[in-house]
C-alpha cells in the first residue's frame, strides 16, 4: 500500500507559478513511476506529467509541455509539479498517482492521492 499526500495547490493569477507536491509513504517509492493528472470540473481525469523511478524520462501532455516540470527527489519519498506560466484553463483538481511503470491513462494508476485545487485567475 502506498499513500499519497499532495500539497501546494491555491489561487493564483495568470502567468504565475506555483509549486505541488505529493509526499509517499508506504512501500518502497522508488518502485513506483510517478504521474500527475488534473480534472476541471465538468471535465474528465486528464494526464498531465510523470516521472519514471529514478527520474529519467520524464514525460509531458502537450498542453502543459515547455511550462510545467516534474520532478522528484527518493530520498524524500516526494515527486514535484513545477508550474510557470499558469493559465486560468489550468484550473483544476490536481492528482498525484503511482503506477509500476508510466501509464498516460488513469485508468492504469495503482494508487491515488485525494488532490489539491489549483486555481488560476485571469
Amino acid at each position: 500500500q502506498v499513500q499519497l499526500v499532495e500539497s501546494g495547490g491555491g489561487l493564483v493569477q495568470a502567468g504565475d507559478s506555483l509549486r505541488l507536491s505529493c509526499a509517499a509513504s508506504g512501500r518502497t517509492f522508488s518502485n513506483y513511476a510517478m504521474h500527475w493528472f488534473r480534472q476541471a470540473p465538468g471535465k474528465e481525469r486528464e494526464f498531465v506529467a510523470a516521472i519514471s523511478r529514478y527520474g529519467i524520462p520524464t514525460y509531458y501532455a502537450d498542453s502543459v509541455k515547455g511550462r510545467f516540470t516534474i520532478s522528484r527527489d527518493n530520498a524524500k519519498n516526494t515527486v514535484y509539479l513545477q508550474m510557470n506560466t499558469l493559465k486560468p484553463e489550468d484550473t483544476a483538481v490536481y492528482y498525484c498517482a503511482a503506477a509500476l511503470k508510466y501509464y498516460s491513462s488513469p485508468a492504469a494508476m495503482v494508487y491515488w492521492g485525494k488532490g489539491t485545487l489549483v486555481t488560476v485567475s485571469s
